[in-house]
């Protein structure tokens, strides 16, 4: 199913910024959502405010002992002359066969994470409206590039989804078939480095109600064999068999908060930890509101499946 669209009915964002709550109002239809939405500068600012308040959190002084030694045979190495490649496909317009909505919003999600890993580094490449094939087809081909000077991988998709695939323009593609070209057995060049992967996409239809929480009183070269499915991080933005939100003024709540967190901590913690974060913000600062029955006050958590073996610090 495709991940929730704001302009398919009238939805509130909540952000909660500690005891301080912004009220985002995104109104609009599919009929017209190329016209000025009233309460987008409002929306805009009430957005500044929340990172402002935000600004100073988390910052704090790193001591020596915050981060392991660069010799720790528990962390990533990362002095590659390269950092990597981050793949972008991001699609908003699909094919009317098969009944899937535009997008509107998923190029603010892109344009995000392009200043994002651009920031830590990475060579970004963004592909916009790509068909089932042509997914395929970028996959195979950056798997196939030389990534033996490059310390990671990183792909970053923005599509409709359903439990287990990504809607190309035309139609679905399996998930697993799209990743399975970077595995061990088939990228040589990436074999013991991480291969990070970001999904914003539904995971099927349910609906996320929430519940209330209450406070209770060696520099040697060596050969070692490593499973192929090893050093593979997906973060999917929600958990299996649910809608994904997205707002068509600031882009999908995953992808909004993933920036955030990254450009904050990065350098600071751990991928981990940072994604712990991730879950942290989308989980508590987001809530839709809705004049349909069933679909307000709903929340989402993502979901971060890790096969990494190392903990990986992005260099900065």
């Amino acid at each position: 199913m495709r991940d929730f669209l704001f302009d398919v009915i009238y939805v509130t964002d909540v952000i909660k910024a500690h005891s301080t709550v912004f009220y985002c109002l995104v109104t609009g239809n599919m009929a017209d959502g190329d016209t000025q939405r009233e309460g987008d500068v409002v929306d805009a600012s009430l957005f500044k405010l929340w990172k402002q308040a935000n600004a100073g959190k988390g910052k704090t002084k790193e001591t020596n002992s915050s981060r392991p030694e660069a010799s720790d045979s528990y962390r990533y190495k990362m002095d590659y002359p390269c950092i990597g490649t981050c793949l972008v496909i991001n699609n908003k317009n699909f094919h009317p066969t098969i009944g899937m909505s535009t997008r509107d919003g998923t190029d603010v999600d892109a344009a995000n994470v392009e200043n994002t890993f651009s920031k830590l580094g990475y060579k970004v490449k963004v592909h916009h409206n790509q068909t089932a094939a042509q997914m395929k087809k970028l996959m195979l081909d950056a798997s196939k590039e030389d990534h033996k000077n490059n310390a990671s991988f990183v792909c970053v998709l923005l599509s409709h989804g359903d439990e287990g695939v990504i809607y190309g323009t035309d139609g679905p593609e399996r998930f697993d078939t799209l990743a399975k070209c970077f595995r061990g057995d088939y990228c040589a060049g990436l074999v013991g480095k991480p291969k990070l992967f970001f999904i914003q996409a539904c995971r099927g239809t349910n609906l996320d109600e929430g519940v209330i929480e209450t406070d209770s009183v060696g520099d040697e070269q060596t050969s070692e064999k490593i499973p192929v499915e090893a050093d593979f991080l997906y973060a999917y933005s929600t958990a299996p068999g649910y809608y994904s939100w997205r707002n068509t003024t600031y882009g999908s709540w995953f992808i909004l908060m993933l920036c955030e967190m990254l450009e904050r901590y990065s350098g600071k913690l751990d991928l981990m930890q940072i994604m712990t974060r991730v879950n942290y913000g989308v989980s508590r600062y987001f809530e839709s509101s809705s004049n349909l029955p069933g679909f307000g006050c709903n929340k989402q958590i993502p979901c971060i499946v890790s096969m990494l073996t190392k903990d990986f610090y992005f260099p900065v």
